[in-house]
């Protein structure tokens, strides 16, 4: 007897464990969050082709781009419009970027605005634009070629050379006062979502003859870290102290502005190694934010002065250095409340070197995707590199597409900033135009620019008054009008510009009036 209860009470935790694992799996394949941040990085640095388009190419080429995101229900697209300090729209503080035509300084013929044709395209399918700046990088390697009117000839007191490449001297307070000015203009003229920095702050560090290369920053320490309160033993400190100035004042700057713009920042994803110190991750990874690279991301969550952080988990589940799973729930341990989205790299995802046997390979995208989804303090995903998406490597797209990213997704809220829920719309009805039938609406009225209209989201219901709070809309349309094709109980809200959203308006359309 005893024997056979201990068989049972065997068949009873396997049967649990089995019932575990399916639903994990369900789980993490057919939930979809409501509200959840699906990113792509559309980077220019480096990009060789541009410069071999005409300006109907490349608008056909960005088009093309989105109308894939579009079918993968991305909802951010994280476009580089100064990748070495020059730019990718028009009337710049800076010059036109080399990667355009490929001679710097040198404007698109016929003349366009990269950047306003992203916000605007992006805008039409419902998808935010945030736009991707370099604080530092000048160039990428010694045998480009700066034109005549950069800021280098003007004042080069602002800028070194560290390995074969061109910096802003962090350092400086006027190079940092440029690189505000520059973002400034861009927030001002433009009807951007966010502004977006990724993980190169001081530069990753140059190896000589196996030894570190020290940042030359000597000539600017000499002159304002005894001012700014550094000795020489906490010089360090005083490189980190230059980056939190720049996020400080950049925080200030946009949200004076346009309180509404979002500020967010990419980081290298390990902040520090246990072993540097014992409330950092338990990971040996080589490169470390606060000593490497000398950014506090940790202190600028912790402090809000940014808005999202999105730390580039570029590693593989069982990474002996740097264990995904690891630094992941890092992450989320250390979010302070704030909006956390994991960088997410495609090609090691899909297609990543089983730790289980040599010489097999595991996609490990639906593991990933159910420790994201799990985890209450991560709201979503941006993907590496958007151009992967029209590659479909592996099937990568098609899994997104079909499994993992098959509704529209509103942005996650930004509690900090502001969650007041914009006004209805007024005196929605249906219209028949050329043939066609239409829902119409009047936008709410209102003085408030945070509880302006940015978007409607359209739902199909099934009867009136349902509470739409779990579902999903069938369209995001910046447009006062819909067309429909079948009868139906609709329901359309307001979205403001941080996607904070109305209560519906409903409207029964039977099929004897279409």
């Amino acid at each position: 007897m005893i024997i056979k209860n201990i068989f049972n009470m065997k068949k009873l935790i396997v049967s649990i464990i089995l019932v575990a694992v399916v639903a994990t799996n369900v789980y993490s394949q057919n939930y979809e969050p409501r509200r959840e941040f699906r990113g792509a990085w559309v980077h220019t640095v480096g990009n060789q082709k541009y410069k071999e388009m005409t300006t109907d190419e490349m608008k056909k080429h960005f088009t093309s781009l989105l109308d894939e995101f579009e079918k993968a229900k991305i909802n951010a697209v994280i476009f580089q419009v100064r990748p070495q300090a020059d730019a990718f729209y028009t009337k710049s503080i800076e010059p036109w970027s080399r990667f355009i035509t490929g001679t710097q300084g040198v404007a698109p013929v016929p003349l366009w605005d990269p950047l306003q044709f992203m916000v605007d395209e992006c805008h039409k399918r419902g998808m935010e634009l945030h736009a991707w700046f370099n604080p530092y990088r000048v160039t990428s390697n010694d045998k480009e070629t700066l034109c005549d009117e950069h800021l280098y000839y003007k004042k080069p007191y602002l800028f070194v050379k560290y390995g074969k490449q061109i910096y802003f001297d962090p350092g400086e307070p006027e190079a940092r006062q440029h690189t505000v000015k520059v973002i400034a203009d861009v927030v001002t003229r433009y009807d951007i979502d966010a502004v977006h920095f990724d993980d190169y702050f001081y530069p990753y560090k140059v190896m000589e003859k196996g030894k570190v290369v020290d940042f030359p920053d000597s000539a600017s320490f000499a002159k304002y870290g005894g001012k700014d309160g550094f000795t020489q033993e906490t010089r360090n400190d005083w490189r980190r102290n230059n980056v939190n100035v720049l996020i400080q004042e950049l925080d200030k700057t946009i949200k004076a502005i346009k309180p509404w713009v979002k500020f967010g920042i990419s980081p290298f994803g390990i902040w520090r190694n246990v072993k540097s110190d014992p409330t950092g991750s338990n990971t040996t990874g080589g490169c470390e934010n606060y000593d490497d690279l000398y950014a506090d991301i940790k202190l600028w969550v912790e402090k809000r002065w940014i808005d999202y952080n999105v730390p580039q988990l570029y590693f593989d589940i069982g990474h002996p250095a740097a264990d995904y799973e690891t630094l992941l729930k890092w992450w989320s341990e250390n979010n302070y409340g704030e909006n956390l989205y994991i960088g997410q790299d495609i090609g090691k995802t899909v297609k990543v070197k089983s730790r289980e046997k040599e010489g097999e390979f595991l996609n490990q995208l639906p593991r990933k995707m159910q420790l994201v989804r799990t985890d209450k303090n991560i709201h979503g995903n941006v993907w590496w590199s958007g151009y992967s998406l029209l590659r479909n490597p592996d099937g990568f797209t098609d899994s997104l597409i079909n499994s993992y990213q098959t509704k529209i997704a509103l942005m996650p809220k930004y509690k900090n900033i502001d969650t007041v829920a914009p006004d209805v719309v007024k005196n929605l009805k249906m219209i028949r135009r050329n043939s066609n039938n239409y829902l119409t609406w009047l936008a709410p009225e209102t003085n408030d620019v945070m509880q302006k209209a940015a978007y409607y989201c359209i739902y199909i219901v099934t009867q009136n008054n349902e509470d739409i709070s779990n579902k999903s809309p069938i369209a995001i349309t910046q447009n006062t009008e819909f067309q429909i094709l079948k009868s139906g109980i609709y329901a359309v809200t307001t979205l403001d510009k941080l996607q904070n959203e109305s209560r519906p308006i409903y409207i029964n359309i039977n099929a004897d009036k279409l």
